[in-house]
């Protein structure tokens, strides 16, 4: 029987809702919340990715994060002196033969910079940041491990279950991330997918470390990541008065300021 369309649509605007909200779901739980085949559930996923509405991925889709949110291109111009300042910060805590995680963030970007200008030799390091791999895939002394999963192109960053499936394969000395978000409770990130694959490497880890510029600081993020009780550094071109300010009390192993 054929459904009116005034009835498909708002379907497929609930869906979309609910992809924002939630940023992942797989087509089953699309079958079981709208009650409909696989074969319509792929029918409304594909006519929204025509809309730009979400982007497919293998199984599912994800919301409005890769089409909405900055990409990473034009994140990187975003204090880039104090993402500078704290990827030098960073660097001392990597020492040779260590197995290191970089991020998908444009901070940790910056860190793989000062590791290929400066960094410890031999090293290697596993990531899911694209243009982390492309920069030190080529520097003597340093094996670079990129995860698999969905590319999404804007972010730059390989996402989705198969990328949280090969991040539970790897242990590593340190692992280190970027956020979106720190405020009193901790930290904040952009999506469910992103924030899967950063739980997953950090539970093999370690040691983890959060590189975080002060613009950040009282934000918060859609997701929210780790309280600071699970973080073992913080660092931040924020002063230690601008996160008392936001009841952020870290101790003094824990942060370091740059």
């Amino acid at each position: 029987m054929k459904v009116a369309y005034e009835v498909v649509k708002a379907r497929r605007d609930q869906l979309a809702q609910l992809l924002a909200e939630h940023q992942y779901l797989p087509v089953a739980e699309v079958c079981r919340r709208f009650a409909v085949s696989e074969a319509t559930a792929r029918r409304d996923l594909a006519e929204l990715e025509r809309s730009h509405a979400i982007t497919r991925t293998w199984g599912g889709a994800l919301g409005e994060y890769n089409q909405r949110f900055a990409s990473f291109r034009d994140r990187q111009q975003l204090q880039p002196e104090a993402k500078s300042r704290i990827a030098r910060a960073a660097l001392a805590l990597i020492k040779p033969d260590m197995t290191c995680y970089l991020d998908a963030g444009t901070s940790v970007y910056a860190l793989a910079e000062a590791i290929a200008d400066d960094g410890p030799r031999p090293l290697t390091v596993v990531t899911n940041n694209l243009p982390v791999a492309e920069r030190l895939s080529e520097v003597e002394g340093i094996e670079v491990n990129l995860l698999g999963g969905q590319l999404l192109r804007r972010q730059s960053t390989m996402l989705g279950d198969k990328t949280v499936t090969a991040a539970r394969g790897w242990h590593c000395d340190l692992a280190c991330f970027g956020a979106e978000g720190m405020d009193s409770r901790g930290l904040w990130n952009t999506s469910a997918e992103v924030v899967a694959v950063e739980r997953a490497v950090a539970r093999g880890a370690t040691q983890t470390a959060f590189l975080v510029d002060a613009a950040k600081l009282g934000a918060q993020a859609p997701e929210f990541l780790l309280a600071w009780n699970h973080v073992d550094r913080l660092i931040t071109d924020a002063s230690s008065a601008e996160l008392g300010l936001q009841r952020i009390a870290l101790p003094r192993r824990t942060l370091i300021t740059c």
